[in-house]
């Protein structure tokens, strides 16, 4: 994943509408059936669980084989790309479409996070394990996570206009970024090690677009948070849990990243 086009400004716009004509808060409180931050997260939680049900399943498949099953990449990351562009165009499905893209989605992540490990230190086991850089982009995904999230709970950083405004345009350039020397250009022959292998620039560029990821949660939860207080419907729990968690992936894809460009200096 390369960017989080799930959460925006209208996110919750058309469907907060006729959810309250009253004061915001007033109509919220009043909508027994109304998205709460409580249930978002607890949805969060589901995802996360049916994410890494599948992914321990590739990664097992994987290092049993020493090679990852090309079948489950396949169909874990397109069918999790066409889930997730189907729960954004249709948010109402997302009770639905959500834990599809998850479950899909854990195929392809359990794949790639193996054959970071074989290639990285890892070795050729059955059984999950969280030695080497999986654990590492593990851990730092939760601790960067917790992090942001107290930042934005004290209001230590304020989503303000300008922050989303600058996080947006951040975002589109790490995606710009990452289909142009990832994809576009070797595509034609072009050499990119430059800025896509192990050297200085490299990394801080993978530095910056881990930066990028971390602070798009800041907007996840402002928006989540926003939406639950304008009383919007239930469906927008996974609606928004769906949108966490693609930052999420996106996070952790991008600290496995940069971690393989550290250890492929050493």
């Amino acid at each position: 994943m390369f960017g989080n086009p799930a959460l925006n400004d209208n996110t919750f716009d058309r469907d907060v509408d006729r959810y309250r004509p009253g004061g915001i808060r007033e109509e919220a409180e009043a909508q027994p059936d109304a998205m709460t931050v409580q249930g978002t997260v607890y949805k969060t939680a589901i995802l996360l669980g049916l994410a890494i049900c599948t992914g321990v399943f590739t990664w097992n498949q994987t290092m049993a084989a020493g090679s990852p099953p090309a079948m489950y990449l396949l169909v874990g990351g397109i069918g999790g790309f066409i889930a997730a562009l189907v729960t954004i165009f249709k948010q109402t499905w997302a009770p639905v479409t959500a834990p599809i893209y998850a479950l899909l989605t854990g195929l392809m992540l359990g794949g790639v996070s193996a054959i970071y490990q074989l290639n990285f230190g890892g070795q050729h086991v059955n059984g999950f394990s969280l030695n080497g850089i999986v654990g590492q982009a593990i851990g730092l995904t939760v601790g960067v996570t917790a992090a942001m999230l107290i930042l934005y709970t004290f209001r230590i950083i304020k989503v303000t206009e300008k922050l989303r405004a600058g996080i947006l345009m951040a975002i589109v350039g790490a995606v710009g970024f990452n289909l142009v020397a990832y994809l576009i250009l070797p595509l034609f022959g072009v050499d990119t090690a430059a800025v896509t292998g192990s050297g200085p620039l490299a990394i801080g560029i993978s530095v910056v677009i881990c930066g990028v990821a971390a602070f798009s949660l800041l907007m996840d939860f402002d928006l989540i948070e926003r939406g639950a207080a304008s009383g919007a419907p239930k469906h927008m729990e996974w609606y928004g849990a769906f949108a966490l968690m693609v930052t999420l992936v996106w996070l952790y894809l991008e600290l496995l990243r940069l971690l393989s460009k550290l250890q492929s200096r050493d």
